[in-house]
């Protein structure tokens, strides 16, 4: 009955003590987290002059394919290649796996840590050692052969190690956000660069037909000077407009070739082996992206989300600082067998420790309060970051709503003046054919028209890439819903042992790489000139 007894007291403690570990499990340190409050708008200043409108909640508002918006095929496929292949991009995924792997490795302290040892060895001593009496019949070899498990456990009664769980899983957000930003910048890059691409084409061709003309009127002076009814000097002033304006031109051929470098590093390629055709005007669809309304950007824009999640994270640092000041309490286990020969039949072989142990640092010199103290300013600098990434967001979007806004007026004067010039330049050339006036008219007539026609190419141009970043600004497409669910970050179970090389894609990141990406010569968005490049295009 004794025996009984001990045994029922040893359960009771046990069942207590296991209670008790329970209770104090959930004592969580971190503070209440409360993002947070900003006072927002109610409605964007750039929308007061009616060109754009709100998005209704019932609205799709901006696709995730937003630039599909300028109707230009070509871009699309430039943009598909870029999303699959770029070398940011992937990189960008694999950082979202690490923090994944990251979240995984804390979580792995809430587990009791098992291991196993095995070991073996052989002495032999000397027969003439010191104390070893002439005809000592004592060994001189010995064998030793061990083989136990340990097993520790660390019971987070003050949720430090859970703090830090759900620190690495805000991390983990946090890199999904920095993924779908960095998605976002390369696409609208792509966007921009391809748009200054299809302008300097129709620069290009504004060039090139001013070009004719201006050969047509080097013509007329020669005409007229060798019917002597013209003076030299106009032939010398034809002249240097039509050279002036080549250079002009061979400056485009420079700033298309540059640019369409950039595009090719975007797609994976290498520029060398990458060119796109060039095309005579801008032809981009005039569709308005809808706006939807102030309060809602902070859900849209990839950057805020993120600066939301360090904040989050640093919250929870403050939880984990706080449990420095109490007891670190760990439990630990060995068991298994020792001989000086393989004999693990024998329970007289077995060995066995167990133990408690608690850890209270009783002074310091202040570092636990400084860490906590610091803890504390790192989460009001946090804060303090999302407040400023919130204002330039919608710096941002009121900068491109302006710009969409006053480009579209500015685009129809510009088109009033480049009538009027070219009226000018047409009536000017007449009344110098006819002998009605001299040729500096008519070059000034040509320069002006010129000047006018480029200027309004420039401002489509920047009308387009205004739309694209406005679209930007606006989180082209993205939602804070696309961010990874917290119970679905970890990339594998504890007792997962296979299929680690690549974790499951999740929230769309996946880091299966194409193989095309590993091609840098060819590829989807390779397009060749239809004009050889010493040719017209030149």
């Amino acid at each position: 009955m004794t025996g009984r007894v001990v045994s029922l007291r040893i359960r009771r403690s046990f069942l207590v003590g296991l209670s008790l570990a329970t209770m104090l499990s959930g004592c969580d340190m971190a503070p209440r987290y409360n993002p947070t409050k900003l006072k927002l708008p109610a409605q964007w200043e750039g929308q007061e002059h009616g060109v754009l409108q709100s998005a209704r909640p019932a609205d799709d508002a901006i696709r995730p394919d937003w630039w599909t918006m300028l109707g230009d095929p070509e871009l699309n496929r430039l943009e598909e290649q870029a999303m699959r292949l770029n070398a940011d991009i992937q990189a960008q995924a694999e950082a979202f796996m690490q923090a994944r792997d990251m979240a995984m490795e804390a979580k792995s302290h809430l587990y009791p840590q098992v291991s196993g040892a095995a070991g073996g060895e052989k002495y032999k001593g000397s027969r003439h050692r010191l104390w070893r009496g002439a005809g000592s019949q004592g060994p001189v070899y010995m064998s030793s052969e061990q083989y136990s498990g340990t097993a520790s456990w660390e019971p987070d009664f003050w949720s430090a190690i859970r703090n830090k769980v759900r620190m690495a899983k805000q991390g983990t957000q946090a890199a999904a956000a920095a993924y779908a930003l960095a998605r976002l910048s390369l696409q609208a890059e792509l966007a921009s660069d391809y748009v200054a691409l299809r302008g300097l084409d129709a620069q290009d061709a504004v060039y090139r037909d001013s070009i004719r003309y201006y050969q047509t009127a080097v013509q007329v002076t020669k005409m007229r000077l060798a019917g002597a009814i013209a003076p030299g000097m106009d032939v010398s002033r034809a002249e240097t407009q039509l050279y002036t304006t080549q250079a002009q031109e061979t400056e485009v051929h420079t700033q298309r070739d540059v640019m369409e470098h950039a595009i090719a590093v975007l797609v994976n390629q290498a520029p060398a082996s990458f060119h796109i055709a060039p095309v005579q005007h801008l032809a981009f669809a005039d569709v308005q992206p809808p706006v939807a309304l102030p309060s809602t950007l902070l859900e849209r824009r990839p950057d805020i989300a993120e600066a939301e999640r360090r904040m989050a994270q640093a919250n929870r640092a403050i939880g984990v600082s706080r449990a420095a000041f109490y007891p670190h309490i760990t439990f630990n286990a060995m068991t298994g067998f020792m001989d000086n020969g393989f004999d693990l039949a024998s329970l007289s072989n077995s060995m066995y420790q167990f133990g408690v142990q608690a850890l209270l640092p009783l002074f310091q010199g202040g570092l636990r309060r400084a860490e906590l103290q610091r803890n504390w300013s790192q989460y009001r600098q946090q804060e303090d970051l999302y407040r400023s990434t919130v204002l330039d967001a919608f710096q941002e979007v009121e900068d491109n709503l302006t710009r969409t806004t006053r480009l579209k007026t500015e685009a129809g004067q510009q088109s009033n003046a480049v009538d009027a010039a070219l009226h000018t330049q047409t009536m000017t050339m007449a009344l110098y054919t006819g002998g009605l006036t001299n040729y500096l008219d008519v070059v000034v007539a040509q320069v002006a028209a010129l000047n006018a026609r480029i200027a309004l190419v420039q401002v489509q141009t920047r009308a387009v890439n205004a739309r694209v970043e406005l679209i930007r600004a606006l989180g082209g497409g993205w939602s804070r819903a696309d961010l990874p669910q917290s119970d679905k970050i970890m990339p594998f179970q504890p007792l997962q042992y296979g299929h680690l090389r690549h974790a499951a894609p999740l929230a769309g990141i996946s880091t299966q790489g194409d193989p095309a990406a590993a091609d840098l010569t060819s590829g989807d968005a390779n397009v060749s000139h239809p004009l050889d490049r010493s040719g017209a295009h030149r």
